[in-house]
C-alpha cells in the first residue's frame, strides 16, 4: 500500500512540478549571421555538414520556406528585437549615409547621426524588455548594433556599444562562439541557480567574415571543392554548427531542455563568390531568395509538435509574438506578426498565408524616413513571388543593387526556387493583385516603381 502511494505521489509531483506546469520556458534565440537557406545538411546541401543543427531540426517544427523581411543584418536583427517591420522600427540600413555629415565637422556630425539611428530602439519595447516584465533574466551576445546591451532591455550581456571603441555592431559580443561560450554558460548557471527563466540572444559573428575557420575544417572542405573561398565559407558553417551544439548540450547538461523553447533563423543570406572573399550577387542585401529565404525552427519538447511543415510559409516577424505567447506575456497590439504557438503545438497549418518584405540601402539616406532608401518590396503567396524595384538612394554598395530590371518580376518559386524565369509578362492579373497587397501593407507615396510589364 505504501509503495502504491509513493508511486502515485511521485507521478503527481512530476505532473504538477513548477517546471512542468507553472514556470514559463527558457527561450533561446539562435541567430546565424550571413548563411544561405541551402547551407545545412538538413536542407540537403551536398557538402556542408551541420550535425548539431540537424539534431535540433529533428525535434523541431521546421519551416523550410521561412523568410526574413529584410536581407541586411541590422534591419533584420532589429525586426527580431522589436517584432516590427523595417518601415515601422525605421532602422532601414546599417549606417547613416556619409553624405549626411558636414564635411567640415564630419566625425562630430556622423557620430550624432549614428546616435540618432540607435535611438530608434528607445522608441519600441524589445523582446528582452517585454520578457523582463515576466521576471526573465536576459543575455545578449554576438551581433548587436543598438548601443550597449542594456539599451535593448537585456539584464546581462557582452556588447559595450557605441560610442565605446568598436561599438558599431557588437565589440566584445563578437567574441562569442569564435573564442568560446563561457559568458553564456556563466549566465545559464546563474539563472538556474536563482531559479529564473532566461532568454538568450545568441547572434554569433558566424559564419560571417572574416572566414578564418579552424584549420582542420578548412582542409576538410578544401578536399571537396575547387575554390578556397568556398571551402572557407563551408568550414565556417560547420564551425558555427559546432558552437550551436555546445550551447544546446550545455543547456541539456543543466537539465533545462524540456523547459526550453529554441528558435533558430539567420539574419540574411550569403552566397559565397568562387573567386573572391565577397558574396555573390542575389544574396546578401538582395530581395531574391538567396538574401531573404531562411529555414526557421521552433523546438520545445513535449509542447511543440516536431516535423517538416512542407510548403508552409514562415516569417521572422512572427518570432517575437510567438516567444511572448510561450512566456505567458502580453502581446502588444502594435505587433504585426502572428502568434504561431497554437499551430506549433497542434502541428496544424499556421494562419500565415503570405510573407511581405522590403529592402532598403545599406547606407541610410534619411534616419527617420526609410522610404528615401527604398530599393525593393516583395510578397510571397503560395507558389508566387512578386518583386518590385524602386528608385531609392543607394549610397555605397551600388554594385549589390544593379536594378537592371525595373519592371515587375514574378516567379513560381515551387517550380523555380532560384528565380531564373520571370513570368510577369504572362500573368498581369497576378502581378496586379499582389502589387495591391504590397501597397496595402506599406503605402509608399514618393518612390517611383513600374507596375506594368511594358
Amino acid at each position: 500500500m505504501k509503495s502504491g502511494f509513493f508511486v502515485f505521489f511521485s507521478v503527481l509531483l512530476l505532473t504538477f512540478s513548477p517546471q512542468a506546469a507553472d514556470s514559463p520556458p527558457n527561450i533561446v534565440l539562435i541567430l546565424s549571421d550571413d548563411q544561405s537557406w541551402t547551407d545545412y545538411s538538413f536542407m540537403g546541401h551536398e557538402h556542408i555538414e551541420t550535425p548539431h543543427l540537424d539534431k535540433l531540426a529533428d525535434r523541431s517544427a521546421v519551416f523550410r520556406r521561412g523568410y526574413v523581411p529584410t536581407a541586411l543584418c541590422r534591419p533584420s536583427l532589429m525586426t527580431l528585437a522589436t517584432g516590427l517591420y523595417t518601415h515601422q522600427h525605421k532602422t532601414s540600413g546599417n549606417d547613416p549615409a556619409l553624405s549626411l555629415a558636414d564635411p567640415k565637422k564630419q566625425k562630430v556630425k556622423y557620430d550624432a547621426l549614428r546616435e540618432q539611428l540607435i535611438s530608434h530602439v528607445d522608441k519600441h519595447p524589445t523582446i528582452a524588455s517585454m520578457l523582463g516584465e515576466k521576471d526573465y533574466f536576459s543575455h545578449q551576445s554576438g551581433k548587436w548594433w543598438e548601443g550597449p546591451y542594456q539599451r535593448g532591455g537585456f539584464t546581462h550581456g557582452m556588447t559595450r556599444g557605441f560610442p565605446k571603441p568598436g561599438g558599431r555592431h557588437g565589440d566584445d559580443g563578437l567574441d562569442i562562439g569564435r573564442k568560446g561560450m563561457k559568458e553564456i554558460f556563466d549566465f545559464v548557471d546563474m539563472s538556474v541557480e536563482k531559479e529564473k527563466p532566461f532568454f538568450l540572444w545568441y547572434a554569433a559573428f558566424l559564419p560571417h567574415t572574416p572566414h578564418n575557420p579552424p584549420k582542420e575544417l578548412f582542409e576538410k572542405y578544401k578536399a571537396k571543392v575547387d575554390s578556397d573561398h568556398v571551402a572557407r565559407y563551408y568550414a565556417m558553417c560547420e564551425w558555427y554548427d559546432q558552437t550551436c551544439g555546445e550551447l544546446i548540450d550545455y543547456i541539456d547538461k543543466k537539465g533545462q531542455t524540456d523547459n526550453t523553447l529554441y528558435v533558430y533563423i539567420s539574419d540574411n543570406g550569403w552566397i559565397q563568390s568562387v573567386d573572391s572573399r565577397k558574396y555573390a550577387p542575389r544574396s546578401k542585401q538582395s530581395p531574391n531568395e538567396g538574401g531573404t529565404r531562411q529555414p526557421t525552427m521552433y523546438s520545445w519538447p513535449g509542447v511543440i509538435k516536431p516535423g517538416d511543415r512542407g510548403n508552409q510559409l514562415a516569417s521572422s516577424i512572427d518570432i517575437v509574438p510567438t516567444m511572448l505567447a510561450a512566456a505567458g506575456a502580453d502581446i502588444p497590439d502594435s505587433l504585426p506578426g502572428i502568434n504561431l504557438l497554437d499551430s506549433l503545438k497542434s502541428g496544424e497549418a499556421t494562419p500565415r498565408k503570405d510573407v511581405l518584405g522590403e529592402g532598403c540601402a545599406h547606407d541610410v539616406a534619411n534616419i527617420d524616413k526609410p522610404e528615401d532608401s527604398l530599393l525593393y518590396r516583395w510578397v510571397v503567396e503560395g507558389k508566387w513571388k512578386l518583386l518590385l524595384t524602386y528608385d531609392g538612394v543607394v549610397g555605397r554598395y551600388a554594385s549589390s543593387h544593379p536594378r537592371a530590371e525595373t519592371r515587375p518580376q514574378l516567379f513560381d518559386l515551387l517550380a523555380d526556387p532560384h528565380e531564373n524565369k520571370n513570368l510577369a509578362k504572362d500573368n498581369p492579373e497576378v502581378v496586379a493583385r499582389l502589387a495591391t497587397k504590397i501597397g496595402d501593407w506599406w503605402p509608399v507615396t514618393e518612390r517611383k516603381v513600374q507596375l506594368t510589364w511594358e
